[in-house]
């Protein structure tokens, strides 16, 4: 008997000792999910960048490759792919999320949904398997458009070099306005094809904007006063890409997402973790 409580003893001494598996979620993507540039002062942050707040890091990690400006094409192109494939293990999950970039014209960053666009995510899915870990497809966040027209734009990166006075005078109306067309309904497609985890980030953020109001939703983005901001001393009307608000608004809502995708998440889901990112304040 005496040997029997030793023996379990010493297999809850080992198991105590034992160190804990940790899941990492790699993140690819463009600039509403990307690392930002903290050294200007700047409070644009990608959603990306938020949402380890949200996970138990001892168990859940949460490691950032989007980059600004990157569609599908270049970020496989630029080697970018390459890395993150080669950091998978067993376990792991990827989330991909294109569309902002691949829709614009340059031949650099432009693929086509039903073509191009379907391949690129395909090849992710398929090569995340290859290496044991599990692809999550999300389709592009919305822009905030709520204009009747709305004013064309090539080029989500360039909203970084305006001032609020350089912004297009739009009459907006009540209702948010589709931007992505069929890049929001590509991932989704080639989810179904390849029997991959999706979430619908499109809806999610969309609903979101739209709950908030024409005014309200401005507290998500880039959208300050000249004055408001003292890294934006001319202000800024940004309708794509997230301060620090919305950030964490983004990334909680797709925390929940993402937990009733992988049940195995919801173990470590937190809201009260203190994180490193800095905590959101609401607008004024």
């Amino acid at each position: 008997m005496k040997k029997l409580i030793l023996s379990a003893l010493a297999v809850l001494l080992l198991t105590a000792s034992a160190p804990q598996k940790v899941t990492t979620i790699f993140i690819i993507g463009d600039s509403t999910a990307a690392k930002k540039d903290l050294s200007t002062g700047s409070p644009e942050r990608g959603w990306g960048m938020a949402l380890q707040c949200y996970f138990d890091e001892a168990f859940i990690r949460v490691d950032n490759h989007a980059v600004n400006g990157r569609s599908s094409k270049s970020f496989i192109n630029e080697g970018r792919w390459d890395k993150v494939l080669s950091l998978i293990k067993p376990g792991d999950y990827v989330i991909i999320q294109f569309g902002h970039n691949d829709e614009k014209p340059k031949a650099d960053r432009h693929t086509d949904p039903g073509s191009t666009f379907d391949y690129n995510l395909a090849k992710f899915v398929r090569e995340t398997r290859e290496k044991g870990g599990t692809p999550i497809l999300m389709n592009p966040v919305v822009r905030r458009n709520f204009a009747v027209k709305a004013a064309k734009s090539d080029d989500d990166e360039a909203l970084r070099n305006t001032t609020f006075k350089d912004a297009p005078k739009q009459v907006e109306g009540d209702s948010l306005v589709d931007t992505h067309g069929l890049y929001r309904v590509a991932p989704r497609d080639v989810a179904q094809r390849m029997n991959c985890l999706f979430v619908d980030a499109n809806q999610i953020t969309h609903r979101l904007e739209q709950s908030m109001g024409v005014e309200g939703s401005k507290k998500l983005h880039m959208w300050y006063k000249p004055g408001e901001h003292e890294a934006l001393p001319k202000g800024r009307q940004d309708n794509t890409h997230y301060n620090i608000y919305g950030a964490h608004q983004v990334a909680r809502l797709f925390a929940d997402a993402l937990c009733k995708e992988v049940p195995l998440f919801s173990k470590y889901r937190t809201d009260d973790k203190p994180c490193k990112m800095e905590q959101p304040a609401p607008r004024k």
